[in-house]
């Protein structure tokens, strides 16, 4: 695009556009998401940057909207009590259920966050979670990695915001619907970089 311009832009002048201008962005975007479902589908991928092992947990509604994202160092009690909070937080709100693969320390912070909320742990019931890590994973792949912790928080918080934008709802729809979301979504887009 920029070469059919005649300008010539290397991959780092892009990295630094992405660095300096997604952050806000992404903050624009999210400002015009609408609410999040009431049913809580919360997972965690494993990640690798500087040879060290890192969780990356990403909880989504029933619609397939990613609600928040957190790297932490471990996957206990704690890390998931830390990622319920701060997602009630965040929200503004508890939800109707979380559901959960077979990992202990989600029932075990849950008891202490949200007693009250229905927990239904079975791993394929969390298959919308499991596949809302498909389009991260295939960026990893093509970035070949992440170089620190810091950029692979900075980069999944603005790449599940766009594309909570652009992802069409998980729910069958007809053709013209999809074109509508899709005309929507870049009016959001245009909105947030101020596009006129």
């Amino acid at each position: 695009m920029f070469l059919e311009r005649g300008i010539d832009v290397s991959y780092e002048t892009i990295r630094r556009w992405v660095a300096k201008f997604g952050p806000s962005f992404a903050r624009r975007m999210r400002s015009r998401q609408p609410l999040p479902g009431d049913i809580w589908h919360l997972d965690e991928v494993v990640v690798n940057s500087q040879s060290r092992k890192f969780w990356l947990w990403c909880p989504g509604d029933q619609n397939g909207v990613v609600l928040d994202e957190i790297l932490q160092r471990k996957r206990d009690r704690k890390a998931a009590k830390r990622l319920l909070f701060r997602l009630m937080k965040k929200l503004g709100r508890t939800p109707k259920r979380f559901i959960t693969d077979k990992l202990r320390s989600f029932g075990a912070a849950k008891r202490e966050i949200a007693p009250g909320v229905e927990h239904r742990s079975h791993k394929g019931l969390n298959n919308r979670a499991e596949n809302s890590h498909l389009p991260f994973q295939m960026r990893k792949r093509a970035m070949q990695g992440y170089r620190s912790p810091g950029s692979l928080q900075r980069f999944v918080s603005i790449h599940s915001t766009i594309r909570n934008c652009f992802s069409v709802p998980a729910s069958r729809c007809s053709a013209l619907s999809i074109r509508c979301h899709c005309l929507e979504a870049f009016d959001a887009w245009n909105d947030a970089v101020a596009v006129s």
